[in-house]
């Protein structure tokens, strides 16, 4: 999986910034309702037991908070790769299945976009039309953190 590509571009409309600040600027809630929902999920019962929740508060926050920098390519492509890498490895170490730590992404992900879905933000079929673009880079940044994070995961230290 690399950046380069015909289709890895990110081009900040109006409409695409309004959305990034808002998920950034709602990141606390964003953070808090994930932690509440992959405490519960049936996907996810090894974080239903972590005892850490100011951990897990942070791990969250920290992908809310910068899901602008790291899609707008404000960050390299090395320190994404990088950092879910170290993610993977790190949950690991801590006893977390694979698939718990892919369910927590798409938990994250999820919650991104019905925030994103409950702000009507989205007045004109061209306002719909940047989301969408908006959509296709967020839904390719995860799946390269599902990827990096899984490659993480299988590194045998």
């Amino acid at each position: 999986m690399d950046n380069q590509g015909t289709n890895d571009y990110f081009f900040q409309t109006p409409v695409t910034k309004r959305l990034i600040e808002l998920i950034e600027h709602h990141a606390d809630d964003l953070t808090k309702n994930w932690i509440r929902e992959v405490k519960k999920d049936p996907g996810t019962p090894t974080y239903a037991k972590y005892r850490d929740e100011n951990e897990l508060y942070q791990r969250a926050f920290r992908v809310f908070n910068q899901i602008g920098k790291w899609i707008a390519k404000d960050a390299s492509k090395d320190e994404i790769q990088k950092y879910w890498t170290d993610l993977g490895r790190q949950r690991r170490k801590e006893g977390f299945p694979l698939s718990e730590i892919v369910q927590s992404l798409f938990l994250i992900r999820r919650h991104l976009w019905q925030k994103v879905e409950s702000e009507g933000l989205l007045d004109t079929a061209y306002d719909l039309y940047q989301a969408m673009e908006l959509h296709n880079q967020v839904t390719m940044f995860f799946d390269r953190a599902v990827y990096h994070a899984a490659c993480g995961y299988e590194v045998q230290d």
